[in-house]
Protein backbone atom coordinates (compact mmCIF):
# COMPACT_ATOMS: atom_id res chain seq x y z
CA UNK A 1 0.00 0.00 0.00
CA UNK A 2 0.80 3.61 -0.65
CA UNK A 3 -0.13 7.06 0.39
CA UNK A 4 0.24 10.16 -2.27
CA UNK A 5 2.75 12.20 -0.82
CA UNK A 6 2.68 14.61 -3.41
CA UNK A 7 0.52 16.47 -6.25
CA UNK A 8 2.08 18.86 -8.48
CA UNK A 9 0.51 22.24 -8.12
CA UNK A 10 2.75 24.35 -10.82
CA UNK A 11 1.28 27.57 -9.56
CA UNK A 12 2.64 27.15 -5.59
CA UNK A 13 5.47 28.99 -4.83
CA UNK A 14 5.89 27.17 -2.07
CA UNK A 15 6.37 23.90 -3.99
CA UNK A 16 8.20 25.03 -6.60
CA UNK A 17 11.06 27.66 -7.82
CA UNK A 18 10.88 28.90 -11.27
CA UNK A 19 13.66 29.77 -13.74
CA UNK A 20 16.50 28.54 -11.37
CA UNK A 21 18.31 25.34 -10.86
CA UNK A 22 21.78 24.43 -9.72
CA UNK A 23 21.91 21.85 -12.01
CA UNK A 24 22.37 24.56 -14.80
CA UNK A 25 25.88 26.51 -14.16
CA UNK A 26 25.97 29.46 -11.67
CA UNK A 27 22.03 28.13 -11.44
CA UNK A 28 21.29 29.19 -14.73
CA UNK A 29 19.80 31.00 -16.48
CA UNK A 30 21.86 29.84 -19.46
CA UNK A 31 23.45 26.24 -20.21
CA UNK A 32 25.41 25.91 -23.50
CA UNK A 33 27.56 23.57 -22.47
CA UNK A 34 25.11 21.11 -22.71
CA UNK A 35 23.64 22.40 -26.17
CA UNK A 36 20.96 23.90 -24.79
CA UNK A 37 19.51 27.86 -26.44
CA UNK A 38 17.55 28.04 -22.87
CA UNK A 39 17.56 31.44 -20.77
CA UNK A 40 15.54 30.31 -18.19
CA UNK A 41 12.70 33.17 -16.55
CA UNK A 42 10.59 33.33 -13.74
CA UNK A 43 7.54 35.04 -15.97
CA UNK A 44 4.70 32.43 -14.40
CA UNK A 45 3.23 32.59 -17.90
CA UNK A 46 6.19 30.42 -18.81
CA UNK A 47 5.60 27.52 -16.92
CA UNK A 48 2.83 28.03 -13.89
CA UNK A 49 -0.28 26.98 -15.56
CA UNK A 50 1.53 23.38 -16.31
CA UNK A 51 1.92 24.61 -19.86
CA UNK A 52 5.83 24.65 -20.41
CA UNK A 53 6.72 27.51 -23.20
CA UNK A 54 9.89 28.78 -25.02
CA UNK A 55 9.68 31.52 -26.95
CA UNK A 56 12.56 33.16 -29.42
CA UNK A 57 14.75 35.91 -28.15
CA UNK A 58 16.51 38.87 -30.37
CA UNK A 59 19.70 37.26 -29.48
CA UNK A 60 18.99 33.97 -30.68
CA UNK A 61 18.47 32.30 -27.16
CA UNK A 62 15.31 31.20 -26.43
CA UNK A 63 13.29 32.54 -22.89
CA UNK A 64 12.04 29.26 -21.20
CA UNK A 65 10.49 27.96 -18.56
CA UNK A 66 11.96 25.77 -15.70
CA UNK A 67 10.41 24.46 -12.02
CA UNK A 68 11.86 22.57 -9.71
CA UNK A 69 11.49 21.56 -6.23
CA UNK A 70 15.43 22.48 -5.19
CA UNK A 71 15.55 25.22 -2.78
CA UNK A 72 11.63 25.74 -2.41
CA UNK A 73 9.46 26.27 0.89
CA UNK A 74 8.57 22.56 0.54
CA UNK A 75 11.77 21.29 -0.53
CA UNK A 76 10.01 18.15 -1.50
CA UNK A 77 12.30 15.40 -2.76
CA UNK A 78 11.58 11.82 -4.33
CA UNK A 79 13.23 9.00 -2.80
CA UNK A 80 14.11 5.84 -3.22
CA UNK A 81 10.31 3.27 -3.23
CA UNK A 82 8.28 6.14 -4.88
CA UNK A 83 6.20 5.92 -7.41
CA UNK A 84 5.98 8.74 -10.03
CA UNK A 85 2.96 9.23 -11.90
CA UNK A 86 2.49 11.75 -14.78
CA UNK A 87 0.21 12.70 -18.11
CA UNK A 88 2.07 15.17 -20.38
CA UNK A 89 1.26 16.39 -24.11
CA UNK A 90 4.29 16.08 -26.48
CA UNK A 91 5.58 19.06 -28.62
CA UNK A 92 5.50 19.47 -32.21
CA UNK A 93 8.61 21.91 -32.67
CA UNK A 94 11.59 20.36 -34.00
CA UNK A 95 14.22 21.57 -31.13
CA UNK A 96 12.03 21.20 -28.54
CA UNK A 97 13.58 19.15 -25.26
CA UNK A 98 10.92 18.59 -22.63
CA UNK A 99 11.90 16.57 -19.78
CA UNK A 100 11.14 15.28 -16.44
CA UNK A 101 14.03 14.73 -14.26
CA UNK A 102 15.43 14.34 -10.84
CA UNK A 103 18.83 16.45 -9.54
CA UNK A 104 20.35 17.17 -6.22
CA UNK A 105 24.03 18.03 -5.37
CA UNK A 106 25.30 17.73 -8.38
CA UNK A 107 23.88 14.69 -9.70
CA UNK A 108 21.58 11.78 -8.73
CA UNK A 109 19.79 11.81 -11.65
CA UNK A 110 16.55 10.37 -13.31
CA UNK A 111 14.90 11.14 -16.49
CA UNK A 112 11.60 10.22 -16.44
CA UNK A 113 11.93 11.13 -19.85
CA UNK A 114 13.71 13.23 -22.67
CA UNK A 115 11.62 13.76 -26.14
CA UNK A 116 12.83 15.29 -29.20
CA UNK A 117 10.30 15.81 -32.09
CA UNK A 118 13.03 14.83 -35.01
CA UNK A 119 12.92 11.20 -33.24
CA UNK A 120 8.95 11.45 -32.84
CA UNK A 121 8.14 7.56 -31.47
CA UNK A 122 10.64 7.73 -29.36
CA UNK A 123 11.23 8.25 -25.17
CA UNK A 124 14.85 8.54 -23.66
CA UNK A 125 14.47 6.85 -20.28
CA UNK A 126 17.93 7.09 -18.34
CA UNK A 127 19.21 6.20 -15.28
CA UNK A 128 22.58 8.50 -14.81
CA UNK A 129 22.52 7.37 -10.48
CA UNK A 130 23.51 3.91 -11.64
CA UNK A 131 23.81 3.98 -15.30
CA UNK A 132 21.31 2.90 -17.61
CA UNK A 133 19.46 3.92 -20.78
CA UNK A 134 16.92 2.93 -22.80
CA UNK A 135 15.00 4.35 -26.12
CA UNK A 136 11.69 3.55 -26.02
CA UNK A 137 10.23 3.70 -29.53
CA UNK A 138 6.10 2.85 -30.10
CA UNK A 139 3.64 4.40 -32.77
CA UNK A 140 1.84 6.01 -30.04
CA UNK A 141 4.50 8.36 -28.67
CA UNK A 142 4.12 11.01 -31.76
CA UNK A 143 4.31 15.02 -31.50
CA UNK A 144 1.44 16.19 -30.05
CA UNK A 145 0.23 13.10 -28.09
CA UNK A 146 -0.80 12.75 -24.91
CA UNK A 147 1.48 10.36 -22.79
CA UNK A 148 0.55 8.33 -19.34
CA UNK A 149 4.20 7.59 -17.47
CA UNK A 150 4.23 5.48 -14.30
CA UNK A 151 8.44 5.72 -12.53
CA UNK A 152 8.98 2.59 -9.89
CA UNK A 153 12.29 4.39 -7.97
CA UNK A 154 13.60 1.14 -6.67
CA UNK A 155 16.49 0.52 -4.61
CA UNK A 156 17.43 -2.20 -7.17
CA UNK A 157 15.66 -1.24 -10.24
CA UNK A 158 13.80 1.64 -12.19
CA UNK A 159 10.98 0.77 -13.70
CA UNK A 160 9.35 2.85 -16.75
CA UNK A 161 5.55 2.14 -17.66
CA UNK A 162 4.59 3.87 -20.92
CA UNK A 163 0.69 4.10 -21.28
CA UNK A 164 -0.02 0.64 -19.54
CA UNK A 165 2.94 -1.19 -20.77
CA UNK A 166 6.03 -2.10 -18.75
CA UNK A 167 8.78 -0.24 -20.96
CA UNK A 168 11.76 -0.74 -19.36
CA UNK A 169 13.46 -1.81 -16.55
CA UNK A 170 16.67 -1.10 -15.52
CA UNK A 171 17.89 -3.56 -13.06
CA UNK A 172 20.15 -0.64 -11.69
CA UNK A 173 18.10 0.84 -9.20
CA UNK A 174 19.05 3.65 -7.29
CA UNK A 175 20.39 2.42 -4.28
CA UNK A 176 18.74 2.72 -0.77
CA UNK A 177 19.27 6.16 0.01
CA UNK A 178 18.49 7.58 -2.85
CA UNK A 179 16.87 10.91 -2.96
CA UNK A 180 16.46 14.04 -4.88
CA UNK A 181 14.80 17.49 -6.18
CA UNK A 182 11.79 17.08 -9.20
CA UNK A 183 12.89 19.24 -12.26
CA UNK A 184 10.36 20.12 -15.11
CA UNK A 185 10.88 22.05 -18.23
CA UNK A 186 11.42 22.85 -21.83
CA UNK A 187 14.64 23.19 -22.88
CA UNK A 188 15.63 24.38 -26.61
CA UNK A 189 18.47 22.19 -28.70
CA UNK A 190 21.35 24.27 -29.94
CA UNK A 191 22.40 21.52 -33.07
CA UNK A 192 24.65 19.49 -31.12
CA UNK A 193 22.83 16.53 -29.89
CA UNK A 194 19.41 17.06 -32.47
CA UNK A 195 18.56 19.37 -35.02
CA UNK A 196 17.76 23.38 -33.83
CA UNK A 197 14.63 25.09 -34.56
CA UNK A 198 14.20 25.97 -37.86
CA UNK A 199 14.74 30.09 -38.58
CA UNK A 200 10.69 30.21 -39.09
CA UNK A 201 10.06 29.04 -35.25
CA UNK A 202 9.35 31.19 -32.61
CA UNK A 203 7.62 29.52 -29.96
CA UNK A 204 6.94 26.04 -28.70
CA UNK A 205 5.27 24.15 -25.65
CA UNK A 206 4.54 20.85 -23.84
CA UNK A 207 2.31 20.33 -21.06
CA UNK A 208 1.95 18.78 -18.00
CA UNK A 209 -1.66 18.09 -17.17
CA UNK A 210 -0.64 16.16 -13.59
CA UNK A 211 2.02 14.93 -11.60
CA UNK A 212 1.95 12.67 -8.47
CA UNK A 213 3.90 10.58 -6.40
CA UNK A 214 3.24 8.11 -3.96
CA UNK A 215 5.28 6.63 -1.33
CA UNK A 216 5.01 2.88 0.46
CA UNK A 217 3.36 3.59 4.13
CA UNK A 218 6.60 1.37 6.03
CA UNK A 219 9.07 4.07 6.40
CA UNK A 220 12.69 2.27 6.73
CA UNK A 221 15.11 0.58 5.14
CA UNK A 222 14.36 -2.16 2.33
CA UNK A 223 14.43 -5.79 3.59
CA UNK A 224 17.88 -7.10 2.87
CA UNK A 225 16.72 -10.47 1.52
CA UNK A 226 14.34 -9.21 -1.22
CA UNK A 227 14.01 -6.44 -3.80
CA UNK A 228 10.95 -3.81 -3.05
CA UNK A 229 8.45 -3.90 -5.79
CA UNK A 230 5.94 -1.40 -5.93
CA UNK A 231 1.99 -2.79 -6.63
CA UNK A 232 0.29 -0.45 -9.00
CA UNK A 233 -2.76 -2.06 -7.71
CA UNK A 234 -2.61 -0.48 -4.23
Amino acid sequence: MSDVVFTADFASTRQWVAGHSWAYPDGGPVNPGDGKLDHLVTDPAYCRTGLFRATRRPDGEWDAGLLTTEGSADGFMVRTGDVLETRFRLPTVTGAWPAIWTWRDGGQEIDVFEYHPDNPDLLELSNHVHVAHHYYRDRAIQPGAWVDLVVEFGAHRVVWWVNGIRAFDDRRGVGRAWHAHLIVNLSVCAGRYHPPPPPEASEMDFEVAHLTVRRPLFDGPFPASEEYEVDLLN
